[in-house]
């Protein structure tokens, strides 16, 4: 059905690996995984094996869970977009008590896994990340343009005025309030 890695971290992992809850959802308990360090696995990629087909109106989604806390979206794969890797940006744990038994292990990070609505989940609009992507690159490629323009040289290091983010910030500003398209010009 899907499968998992953890860059720099793990091997592949399929759904053998994640505790299946009902029909439609899956958990992985990260205590198992990593121990208490789960805060240090910074991403996920999943991907839908190839034999696994999702109707075109479903999509997997990818929740995180610190101790405590409750589930949070990551993000979703769907079959138009069969992989994707994902940020876990873990939320601060403690959020909700549980109650335990005494004898009870202690509650763990989790990552869990469900089929549902594409129409009911955050927008996965691959296309607008890029466009955002290729605007920010282009906006560092205006400000390392205009730095170069006042660089001095001292044996392998280039030497820029104290001041030189908040001139261009000023002028990059200024050309902005004077020419609309100019900041249309980062989208192509």
């Amino acid at each position: 059905m899907f499968g998992v890695v953890f860059p720099n971290r793990s091997f592949p992992l399929d759904i053998s690996a994640f505790a299946q809850i009902d029909t439609f959802h899956w958990i992985l308990d990260m205590n198992t995984f990593v121990g208490d360090s789960y805060d240090q696995v910074r991403e996920i990629c999943i991907f839908l094996l190839n034999n696994f087909t999702l109707p075109p109106d479903k999509a997997l989604a990818v929740y995180i869970q610190s101790p405590g806390s409750p589930f949070q979206y990551c993000g979703a794969v769907t079959i138009a977009r069969p992989s994707a890797v994902l940020t876990l940006n873990w939320p601060e744990p403690g959020g909700q008590l549980q109650l335990t038994a005494a004898n009870a292990a202690p509650a763990s990070a989790k990552i869990g896994v469900s089929v549902e609505d594409l129409a009911s989940l955050p927008s996965l609009d691959v296309v607008k990340e890029q466009g955002v992507e290729r605007v920010a690159m282009r906006v560092g490629e205006n400000l390392f343009n205009y730095m170069q323009s006042f660089c001095g040289v001292d044996g392998s290091r280039l030497i820029v005025p104290t001041d030189i983010l908040d001139r261009w910030f000023k002028k990059f500003q200024e050309r902005a309030k004077r020419d609309p398209e100019f900041l249309k010009s980062f989208q192509l």
